[in-house]
Formats: C-alpha cells, structure tokens, sequence
C-alpha cells in the first residue's frame, strides 16, 4: 500500500455538502490524517478568499496545510502565508477578455481581497459562483477598468449553450497562451497558460520531498481529473461526473455521505473505523 503524505481534496461537490458545508465527520477524519502527519492540500478553482474559511475550520494555520488555489495558479503555506506559487495573466490579454465574450451574452468576472467582481451582479452564474466561495459579489461598472493589478483566473459564466460558442472563439483567439476550460458546464475558466492542479500538487510534491505516489487526490469535478491522474491514490465521489469516475482508482460515497471520510479510512487510517465501503474500481 502507497504511503499517504500529501492529502489533495477537491473541495466543491467533494469536500463540501451540497450546502457548501464540511461534514463533522469529514472535519474529525482529516484531523485523525493531520494527527498521522499527512499533510492537507486544499485543491480548488476558488480564489484564495473562497478557499480560507474552510482552512480555518479544518486549523491548518497552525495544524499545517496548503491552499491551492484558482485550479493552482496560487499555492499558499498556511503556516508561514507564503505564496509558494503565483502565476497571472498577463495584462495584455485582460482587454481581449472583457470585450469578447460580451458577443455571446456571457459575463467575465474576476476576484478580489471581498470577493467577485463584475459588471451583472443580478446573473444566475454570477450569484453561484459568489454563493459557491461563501464570498460577495461587488458590481462596478467597468471590469477592465476594475483590474488595476495582475490577477490569477477570470472566469466566464452563462448558458452553456452560449458560453460554448464564447469558448470556441476564446480558443481560438489565445491558443497557445492562456488554459481556457470548463469546471461546469456554465463555468468557464481562464488561466495562465501550464496551470492545472496536476501541475501545481507535483510541484508542491517536489518540494516537500515527496513523489506523486505519496499523493492521495480526492475530486468530483472535470477539472480534477489531471490531478486524479498523476496521484498514487486517486478518489472520485460517488456523486462526480462519470467522466471523472474512470480516472479513479477507488469510488467512493457522495459528497453529502461523507465520501472524504470513507476515503481516508481506507487509504490512511486503513480501516481503524467501522466504515465498511466497497468501491474499487474494477
């Protein structure tokens, strides 16, 4: 059995309950993988804002962690608060981004230190994205003008009927210089070019000394299958997109049934519960 030292979880639709919660189970399974010396990597496309409450609640300020944040254009050291990672996009490309994906009834956003920021804060996408980080949403009348300093991810959020044309055209117009991508089928996200959470959890790896083999990946989403891929132990919920599902080793419960839980019991406590799961993956 591979040796768990780094701790990757996805956090919407795999940590989270549907209402964006983190299971007491869940809270009291991570402790028991801390109390092990396994290492807790909070995995997301949230920006960093999103990303600290939860960080607060499972204490890896001071338990010790990491926030991998906007799908690893940013990696933080709880401990120390250091950015071990940060990638932009370079401003150039910030003009582009605003005024073209307004051809397809879509709208860009991006983040700050409060929260989302843009220019129709009564969408639907843009109040799940704002509800999904716990985080508000700031309207302002002019996003390219808001962007007064390099910033990690937009994104673009609307109908997917819609916002598939936008991707079409975004694709086309930044190939070869910007990763463009869905998370949903209504969230598109746009990030430096080579940032995916694969790439970032490696490099964190590397860091800390360890291989991609002592690397437990937990997710739901499409944009957690490359890290699925390179991880020792790769985890899908029992509730992630079945596309997601064949890059898993193991599957497990849903995110509303504590699958985390079921999860660490298996690979890092290795049964020391009562939790009876069968979910390998022929």
């Amino acid at each position: 059995m591979k040796e768990i030292k780094l701790l990757a979880l996805d956090l919407d639709g795999t940590l989270t309950n549907s209402y964006k919660k983190v299971s007491e189970k869940n809270k009291r399974y991570i402790k028991w993988a801390q109390e092990k010396g396994v290492k807790v990597v909070l995995a997301s496309g949230r920006p960093v804002i999103g990303i600290k409450g939860i960080a607060d609640i499972l204490d890896l300020w001071n338990r010790g962690g990491y926030i991998l944040a906007y799908n690893g254009g940013q990696v933080i050291d709880c401990v120390t608060q250091i950015n071990l990672v940060k990638q932009t996009i370079p401003s150039k490309y910030i003009h582009d981004i605003c005024e073209v994906v307004r051809k397809f009834n879509v709208f860009p956003l991006s983040y700050n230190d409060r929260g989302v920021i843009c220019e129709a804060d009564t969408d639907p996408y843009v109040k799940k994205e704002a509800y999904n980080n716990g985080i508000e949403i700031i309207k302002v009348d002019n996003l390219e003008k808001e962007i007064t300093e390099p910033v990690v991810k937009f994104m673009v959020v609307g109908a997917p009927n819609e916002l598939n044309k936008a991707y079409r055209y975004l694709q086309e117009l930044f190939n070869g210089k910007l990763n463009i991508f869905f998370s949903e089928p209504y969230f598109l996200e746009i990030t430096p070019l080579g940032i995916e959470k694969a790439s970032a959890l490696l490099k964190l790896a590397d860091t800390l000394g360890y291989t991609s083999e002592n690397i437990m990946a937990c997710g739901d989403g499409l944009n957690d299958i490359p890290m699925l891929k390179i991880a020792g132990v790769s985890v899908a919920m029992g509730n992630a997109y079945d596309e997601t599902k064949r890059y898993a080793d193991y599957i497990s419960a849903s995110n509303d049934l504590d699958g985390v839980a079921v999860a660490i019991d298996k690979f890092i406590l290795k049964g020391v519960s009562e939790i009876s799961w069968n979910g390998f993956v022929d």
